[in-house]
């Protein structure tokens, strides 16, 4: 297949990005590296005046047995121990090569990210993506939500409207909504966001209103509903992208959190157990960056699931064209990651290695989906059978829902008006008396419209009446998850008299 440079589609940049220059200050920084050079350009501190002369990390060394039985715990000899030690030392050659110099990693500079993490990075992008136009790049970042916050001011002018689930992550939504951006909802179901609908919506938006320029999607695991996008609906999706000249936005901090099919017979269970590497990434469900033959897909992804939330450290995949977009902006916002952050994260991975850390991803793998499995069989056991309530298992992220059919409850057409955000709001209320806290789905709803509005044909939900509460397995204890669990059932089943 003959491979082609990615697509110019600086014309949907904001006028914010057209305006922005890049810092004339920036563009002469890398001088501070060249010993040859006298740099008296930048207000640089000495590296002398850092108060850290050396700085250590330890962690396991993932195993060699493609994840299996993985130690995701502290570790428990200097064996299998992985030390990374950074000294702030002039001597470039007494630095590890695998390293990023504890005094580079302090000091201003490498706005893109330190080489030694990109490097790295790019690495896993082609191993796990195999990506499908040449001039791609990655860019650090501090996570989804920044990159999510730059994508908008990037690509976005006040009193636009972009598309996301109908259902998504709250504080995306907000950070939209913020910046007078109007975040309109494509319905989803147990299997993620519906093709049909999102080009029907298209089909038949309203000519009177400017056409959307960014699907913003979270295609694996879905927050809040825990739902994973099929192969056959992202190759959908990403056509239709093509037909109505979309950009996707796909945030994908859970996408190496994929999990066997739930098996409701636990004698029946096996844990799925990968000949090779090669068996377990081909396994993963596609991505809409694997799929990109144009450049048209963003993707932001995270250490912050894999490794942890305070490293504060992501990176963006995405052409070179439009990476220098989020360089310039980042030059006057977060100027790089933390240094420290990178530099432990990037001597860490960068001695597991490519396949160390493929390893540490399919023992993440099993972890969670025996975390879930408890999570379900809980609900399962404690829920009565019935009609009411629908459990939906996930098969990748940190989240189940419970759905509840709300006009079942014995009230719904006397205290409650038969107003579904009425229960639910019951429900929540005593979740909390009852001593579990799980988080209502209203607080995920998209529901913006344009002005004039479009037709509600396309975006009105599957059924009304139709409440959810979201939960997750990830942040607790097995004991305490079950507790929950329990807790939850007793709500429901008292609530509805059951």
């Amino acid at each position: 297949m003959t491979v082609s440079e990615a697509l110019d589609f600086s014309y949907h940049y904001s006028d914010e990005t057209r305006a922005r220059k890049s810092s004339p200050l920036k563009s002469c920084i890398h001088y501070f590296q060249n010993p040859d050079i006298a740099f008296l350009g930048g207000g640089l501190p000495l590296s002398k005046y850092f108060p850290w002369d050396t700085i250590e990390a330890h962690s396991s060394f993932p195993p060699t047995t493609t994840g299996e039985m993985v130690n995701v715990s502290h570790p428990v000899s200097q064996k299998n121990t992985c030390l990374v030690k950074l000294e702030n030392s002039d001597k470039i050659d007494s630095v590890d090569s695998r390293d990023i110099p504890l005094a580079r990693a302090l000091q201003y500079g490498f706005g893109m990210g330190q080489p030694e993490l990109l490097s790295f990075i790019r690495d896993h992008t082609q191993l796990v993506h195999e990506m499908k136009y040449t001039d791609w790049d990655v860019l650090a970042t501090t996570g989804n939500t920044t990159s999510w916050e730059s994508t908008l001011r990037i690509f976005c002018n006040k009193g636009e409207t972009i598309l996301a689930e109908q259902y998504s992550f709250s504080s995306s939504i907000y950070a939209a909504e913020a910046q007078g951006i109007t975040v309109f909802p494509v319905p989803l179901d147990e299997h993620g966001l519906i093709p049909e609908r999102l080009e029907y919506i298209l089909d038949n938006w309203n000519p009177q209103t400017k056409k959307p320029k960014l699907l913003y999607t979270i295609p694996t695991g879905q927050n809040p509903t825990g739902s994973t996008l099929g192969n056959n609906r992202r190759i959908e999706i990403y056509r239709i992208a093509q037909k109505h000249d979309l950009l996707i936005i796909e945030d994908e901090p859970y996408y190496f959190l994929q999990m066997d099919a739930y098996e409701r017979d636990a004698t029946q269970r096996k844990f799925t157990q990968f000949k090779s590497q090669t068996e377990y990434l081909k396994s993963l469900s596609r991505s809409f960056i694997s799929l990109d033959t144009e450049g048209r897909v963003i993707r932001m992804d995270s250490f912050s699931k894999v490794l942890a939330p305070g490293t504060r450290l992501g990176w963006i995949v995405a052409s070179k064209r439009i990476l220098r977009a989020y360089n310039q902006l980042h030059e006057m916002t977060i100027q790089n990651p933390s240094g420290l952050s990178q530099a432990v994260v990037a001597g860490t991975l960068n001695r597991w290695g490519q396949s160390g850390y493929i390893d540490w991803l399919i023992g993440l793998r099993r972890e969670y989906t025996e975390k879930r499995d408890l999570a379900i069989d809980g609900l399962l056991k404690c829920l009565p059978e019935t009609s009411i309530f629908r459990v939906t298992p996930p098969t990748a992220g940190m989240f189940f829902t419970v759905n509840i059919n709300a006009s079942a409850h014995p009230e719904f057409a006397t205290t409650y008006m038969s107003n579904p955000e009425l229960v639910e709001k019951a429900i929540y209320e005593k979740t909390i008396a009852n001593g579990v806290l799980v988080i209502p789905g209203s607080w995920f709803k998209t529901n913006g419209n344009t002005e004039p509005p479009q037709s509600s044909e396309g975006h009105t939900g599957l059924d009304p009446n139709e409440i959810f509460f979201r939960a997750t397995f990830a942040a607790v204890t097995s004991e305490t998850l079950l507790n929950g669990v329990e807790r939850l059932s007793t709500t429901l089943k008292e609530e509805f008299c059951l």
